[in-house]
């Protein structure tokens, strides 16, 4: 071979550019740890990039606010539904989409709102379908969406049957705390309010805690075993939610959960 011959073959098959960004190469570098080793510490990904925890968790914080990665129970980043990978099990996702549909237009029919359902993943939701209701000015689609679970009405009624430990976990450890999801010392305990509150109605609600002018009423799913493996929500402009709630909003979705956990209750593959 020859001196030519032997350079051409040792270049590389990708030329780095000459004037690449660094932020937006330690994203792309993250994005790749993501999708080939399936979690992602925070510690990690500073060592990775060689860059401060404080600068990875702000890379992170990016991809989590875009959709591309997701905190589990634990803290560890897992990528997100803009990857293309279910954050709860892909398999499971799909069923438990493709159960919840008949449901959800039927409910939405009913109700001519804008129907949600979701799973929770650590700190966030994520929105796996939606069906809009038919009145001009409604709720638009949010599948795909990455909220935070403590806003949300379907975050809420799931975290609000979480054991005490786990609560303090997500939201008050030093954990939290580098993870930018610590709710703060003199709002934490009337959140453990609502969250008790909650538990006792069987229902949480949203208003305009996510986005300005929405409010939300959520149900969480359970599988065969009692264990919560999603929420429904109902979603309206904040000016007619108190008469969809009079309407019977409570009654109606309350019945649809139970008609989707019976399906989910029949299918062998739900998660324990």
């Amino acid at each position: 071979m020859s001196t030519s011959a032997a350079k051409a073959a040792r270049k590389p098959l990708q030329k780095r550019p000459t004037y690449s960004i660094e932020a937006v190469d330690n994203a792309l570098q993250l994005l790749q740890l993501l999708r080939d080793g399936g979690t992602l510490r925070l510690k990690d990904a500073a060592e990775e990039l060689g860059v401060a925890p404080s600068t990875a968790h702000r890379l992170l914080a990016m991809l989590v606010y875009r959709g591309f990665a997701i905190q589990d129970e634990t803290r560890r980043y897992v990528p997100g539904p803009a990857m293309g990978v279910g954050p709860a099990g892909l398999s499971w996702s799909r069923l438990l989409r493709t159960l919840a549909q008949p449901h959800m237009e039927l409910l939405s029919s009913r109700l001519n709102e804008t129907v949600n359902l979701m799973v929770r993943v650590g700190t966030k939701v994520r929105f796996l379908a939606t069906v809009e209701g038919n009145n001009v000015l409604r709720i638009g689609d949010r599948q795909g969406t990455v909220m935070p679970a403590d806003k949300t009405s379907g975050g809420k009624v799931m975290l609000a049957e979480l054991e005490a430990p786990m609560i303090e976990q997500l939201f008050r450890s030093h954990n939290a705390e580098i993870g930018g999801d610590t709710i703060p010392a003199q709002d934490y305990p009337a959140f453990l309010r609502e969250l008790e509150s909650i538990r006792a109605n069987g229902f949480a609600a949203n208003f305009e805690g996510t986005e300005e002018g929405v409010s939300a009423l959520g149900m969480a799913l359970h599988n065969r075993h009692g264990h919560v493996v999603g929420a429904l929500s109902v979603a309206t402009p904040a000016t007619r939610f108190r008469k969809v709630f009079d309407a019977g909003l409570v009654p109606a979705l309350r019945e649809t959960c139970r008609q989707l956990e019976i399906d989910i209750a029949a299918n062998p593959a739900d998660p324990d």
